[in-house]
């Protein structure tokens, strides 16, 4: 059946309207990304010189000597606390599917009894259709991160770690590689680990003490390392926290522009095809108007 060209030229339009959306949204997306990006880079430093800071502590404490609470490794681990962070608005590709995918495989084999911090409107809605049960919800934080609700997260984690009510505390995040490359991450937040098990922080604080040797260091600690690491270590917490934050929101930034880019390009692939059809179906109405006239004509003679 033949398509009127009055209705492929209000497809087009309609299209065109629709990319004009997308790049408005996809450079709008951009400005936030590089705004978040630039936060992600500048706490990087600090968190890295948290975790040496917290080692070089951990390190010179006596073998024999009681962990930290807030260091110590439970013996059997009955309840988990994990805190997920999603977007709350959709329109930013798979970056929600795939955080709440490697959420879904930890479920599988986390204890039953798991409690949730749901950060973000979208995996709120998702945890509570899997039935789990979440015991805080916070929402436009990715949007505009703000320090005192990720103080409010990291005190809920400590303050229930030392209670007893968790064995263990876990942060569900996404990584932000690059604007192409965005990785879910589920890290374990409490107990907090020693310098040895703190993964690429750790290890390349490892390698920096190798590559400059030099003269032993003495640490002296006023009052005590137990005081020093009482002030310490929640703000460590704090800062993994605020590290996720920042990581998750130039995530989803970076996906969201990178999401609207492939839209636009769709929308501008779709319009080159309507138009092919629109003058097509011209073509042939003209085509049909010759032939009428010269039958016409024929008839007439």
């Amino acid at each position: 059946m033949a398509i009127s060209p009055r209705t492929i030229k209000r497809r087009i339009k309609s299209v065109t309207n629709t990319r004009k959306i997308t790049k408005a949204m996809e450079l709008v997306a951009a400005s936030k990304m590089r705004k978040a990006v630039a936060a992600v880079l500048a706490s990087r430093p600090y968190a890295e010189a948290a975790w040496a800071a917290v080692g070089e502590i951990a390190r010179t404490a006596p073998a024999d000597a009681p962990l930290h609470p807030l260091l110590a490794p439970r013996a059997e681990v009955k309840r988990v606390l994990l805190v997920v962070f999603t977007s709350d608005r959709g329109l930013c590709g798979g970056f929600n599917a795939q955080i709440l995918k490697e959420v879904a495989a930890f479920l599988k084999t986390a204890p039953a009894d798991l409690d949730v911090v749901a950060v973000g409107k979208k995996g709120q809605g998702a945890l509570q259709r899997l039935k789990r049960t979440i015991v805080a919800a916070f929402a436009g934080l990715t949007n505009a991160p703000r320090f005192a609700e990720v103080r409010t997260i990291a005190d809920l984690a400590t303050r229930d770690f030392l209670a007893g009510k968790y064995d263990r505390a876990c942060i569900a995040f996404t990584d932000y590689r690059s604007a192409l490359i965005q990785k879910p991450i589920i890290r374990q937040l409490l107990p907090i680990v020693r310098i040895g098990e703190l993964g690429e922080v750790g290890k390349a604080a490892e390698e920096g003490k190798k590559a400059a040797p030099g003269a032993a260091v003495e640490y002296t600690f006023e009052p005590s390392p137990r005081a020093v690491l009482d002030q310490m270590l929640p703000r460590l917490v704090e800062a993994q926290v605020w590290q996720a934050l920042l990581e998750s929101a130039a995530s989803e930034h970076s996906a969201r522009m990178m999401a609207m880019r492939t839209a636009s390009d769709s929308a501008g692939d779709m319009i080159d095809d309507l138009r092919l059809t629109y003058n097509q179906a011209r073509q042939a109405g003209i085509t049909r108007e010759i032939a009428e006239i010269s039958s016409g004509k024929a008839a007439l003679e």
